[in-house]
């Protein structure tokens, strides 16, 4: 009996350190804007729900626009040191994408001259192993896969900077403030990805043995109606993403970042047999200085106003995967919870 007893507490501690006793469910963790000049006490929020992989949305540092290497390097090492993030570092997998600020100029495309050389720090911030492919393409597109069997998810890194073309950037007066504001035009030719990045993006959702994908874009993909950074801002791009999720017949969800605030989108494309959910989260370390209303016809629920993190919990206990969004931030605060359902046909 002491012998049975021993070989079970054994397999007891091997089955919970190989992140298998959270009852056939998987915990992913996202956020972005993350400014590693303010308080990072979100870390410790983070590690709290115990996820089993954390993905960085963009923003993962502030540089300044066209900021040395050498001082984007401090500013990656500042975070990195940070004690809790070093918790977080130890106890689960991390992966992610850029966006402008760690890219290297605000709202920066394919022009920008120090993509290569800042490539290579974002690189070695996310601790991309040497075998990776990310090594050998231009761009940090990339992706991760989790799980075993029946229950496998693919993390899709998008690179929204590397190969996008330029956004045309007006100036108007609001004509209830009567303060002048920019806002960005629609590009009707222009791209965001670049061929190469959509032939992988492709290759990649052609996998049969992902139950679940998650596509990563620093940017929001499903938003249309806000002046900001968007992929509306390049429609026949964002026709074209939505296009070869429709022929993908994959399960997906979108999260993006870029705003700093949190909100989920959702939108019901025709032949598509679930709805398609994009859920923004941002920022970590600071938001909105001050409220306005934003208009966004595809928003279920509030928009928040909050540091933020999110989260998707999937729970495989059943033949038809449940999943769950929850928007979170300090002290425990559950801002947000929305359930979806990509198993079963609207």
């Amino acid at each position: 009996m002491i012998r049975v007893i021993l070989v079970y507490s054994i397999y007891f501690i091997w089955f919970t350190a190989n992140g298998q006793s959270n009852n056939n469910k998987t915990i992913i963790a996202f956020g972005s804007c993350n400014d590693e000049a303010k308080p990072q006490g979100m870390w410790a929020e983070i590690i709290k729900q115990k996820p089993d992989l954390w993905i960085w949305g963009g923003d993962n540092i502030y540089a300044d626009d066209n900021e040395i290497a050498a001082s984007i390097k401090l500013r990656y090492k500042k975070q990195k040191s940070n004690p809790d993030y070093q918790r977080l570092l130890k106890s689960t997998a991390i992966t992610g994408t850029w966006d402008d600020h760690d890219y290297g100029i605000n709202d920066g495309g394919k022009f920008f001259t120090r993509k290569k050389e800042n490539k290579e720090l974002f690189v070695d911030f996310i601790g991309f192993e040497k075998g990776n492919p990310i090594h050998k393409h231009d761009g940090i597109y990339n992706s991760t896969t989790l799980g075993k069997g029946n229950e496998k998810i693919k993390v899709i890194n998008l690179d929204t900077r590397s190969f996008r073309d330029t956004v045309i950037k007006v100036s108007f007066t609001d004509s209830i403030t009567n303060t002048k504001l920019t806002k960005y035009e629609k590009n009707l030719t222009g791209d965001v990805l670049g061929e190469a990045q959509w032939k992988w993006l492709r290759e990649e959702l052609s996998d049969k043995s992902i139950r679940l994908f998650i596509i990563n874009s620093s940017i929001q993909v499903l938003a249309t109606d806000h002046r900001f950074e968007k992929w509306g801002n390049f429609p026949t791009a964002r026709k074209r993403l939505l296009n070869l999720v429709q022929q993908s017949n994959q399960k997906i969800i979108f999260i993006s970042g870029d705003r700093h605030i949190a909100e989920i989108s959702k939108l019901d494309l025709s032949g598509l047999p679930y709805s398609l959910y994009d859920f923004t989260s941002s920022g970590i370390t600071h938001t909105w200085s001050e409220f306005w209303e934003e208009k966004n016809s595809l928003r279920i629920g509030q928009l928040i106003i909050e540091k933020t993190f999110g989260i998707i919990r999937i729970d495989w206990s059943s033949t038809q995967p449940k999943i769950t969004l929850e928007v979170r931030g300090a002290t425990d605060k559950l801002f947000a919870e929305q359930a979806v359902n990509l198993f079963s046909e609207k």
